[in-house]
């Protein structure tokens, strides 16, 4: 049987952060991972190049039943810490659009740099270890206060783990085991069976940044536009975004879809404003006036694609596909305008966790501390990164969390 000061089930972004955290502090540190590696959502993040954080993080960016749960630790690790931490490794990276912050080279660099900060730190890293089951141990050796008031007791409650590659104990145990979404990269519910033991509670999961699919007509356009982004303003329930749409073989995908994903309800219908930049009601009415003999197809091809134009001309404006503007009337105009203003799509559902981004909800905040990550009535139990429910927009905003609450544990386990 192995003894550490700190282990932490799971090496994804918030457990490997916690880890050199934790260890820089002289803890002996083991991380337990079920994969043959550590680390996979990192890789495959932003494109393989790693979308590490941005630069406008605020709470605003983040969903959670408490909203005011994860601003202490946004604040005490921010991004310009991590931007700092990048920058000492020689990561060169760039900002795109909405100070989303990229390596330039490759997601490789980052994982390279947790893993080195982990291995200068002394962390054990231990892959293919499946826990069989997390217990609530006698005391653990001498868990020493550092007096700083941390809650820490000699001697205090310690947890005994069985795995497929022994038993382990520890004084402190870190759940960093994400959420569920892209079960082949090695997703499970291991976190929240661990909660739930503990008598935590759950909010309902559901896959959020992931695309829309469809059983109604506009499935058969999606097929048929598959490929085409196009420049919208999304809606729901008072909560819109302007960004790209991308119409793919199953639905909706695109920036605009996947922000909108984390807010929408099974059932509700989701409003796409097709020409964000223009009030349609005028721009057709003007049409009318200045290019009577037209077609409106040709018209709307200068704003919109050809395709995507053609779609909409069999849905709103068939009987007048071939009538000039100075003969539509202008109540067909303005309907036409309306349905290009807001239109209403109805998704038949998403594409649930085998291409989420992240997994909305999970281990209730109000039974952690939003200073440490501790369990209020299970001591030397932290929780940090996905498994919790703060969940953040598309952006890089996901992995500050994961920084910033991997860090937060780290400070106290």
């Amino acid at each position: 049987m192995k003894t550490s000061d700190v282990i932490i089930i799971g090496g994804g972004a918030a457990g490997l952060f916690c880890a050199f955290t934790a260890a820089q502090r002289g803890q002996s540190v083991l991380v337990l991972d079920s994969s043959n590696k550590v680390g996979k959502k990192i890789l495959m993040s932003g494109g393989g190049r790693c979308n590490f954080t941005n630069l406008d993080i605020t709470p605003e960016n983040y969903l959670c039943n408490n909203p005011h749960f994860c601003i202490s630790a946004l604040n005490r690790y921010n991004q310009w810490q991590f931007i700092e931490l990048v920058e000492s490794h020689g990561i060169a990276y760039h900002e795109r659009k909405h100070g989303e912050l990229f390596c330039d080279e490759s997601a490789k660099d980052i994982l390279a740099m947790l893993l080195e900060e982990c291995q200068q730190a002394g962390v054990v890293i231990k892959t293919k270890c499946e826990i069989k089951s997390v217990k609530a141990a006698a005391q653990v050796g001498d868990a020493e206060g550092d007096g700083e008031g941390d809650g820490k007791a000699e001697g205090k409650q310690g947890y005994s783990l069985q795995t497929s590659t022994g038993e382990y104990r520890c004084k402190s145990l870190v759940i960093a085991t994400g959420g569920l979404s892209i079960p082949t990269m090695g997703a499970s519910g291991l976190g929240y069976e661990i909660a739930e033991q503990f008598g935590l509670s759950l909010l309902p999961r559901t896959a959020g940044l992931v695309p829309f699919t469809f059983s109604d007509g506009i499935k058969q356009i999606s097929e048929t536009l598959s490929g085409l982004a196009v420049d919208v303003d999304m809606s729901v329930n008072g909560i819109s975004f302007r960004e790209n749409m991308l119409f793919t073989h199953r639905g909706i995908s695109g920036p605009a879809a996947l922000q909108l994903s984390s807010y929408w309800k099974p059932g509700q219908s989701i409003a796409v404003n097709l020409l964000p930049d223009e009030d349609a009601r005028e721009l057709l009415l003007g049409y009318k006036k200045t290019s009577a003999k037209s077609l409106l197809r040709n018209l709307l091809s200068h704003h919109l694609s050809k395709g995507l134009v053609l779609a909409l001309q069999t849905l709103h404006w068939p009987k007048y596909a071939e009538t000039a503007m100075a003969e539509i009337p202008d109540a067909q105009l303005l309907a036409v305008a309306q349905q290009l203003s807001d239109w209403q799509l109805k998704p038949s559902g998403t594409e649930g966790y085998r291409t989420a981004e992240v997994t909305l909800c999970g281990v209730d905040t109000d039974q952690l501390s939003s200073k440490t990550m501790e369990c209020k009535t299970q001591p030397g139990l932290y929780f940090v990164g996905e498994v919790v429910d703060v969940t953040g927009h598309l952006g890089g905003y996901n992995f500050q969390w994961a920084w910033a609450s991997g860090y937060a544990a780290g400070q106290y386990v």
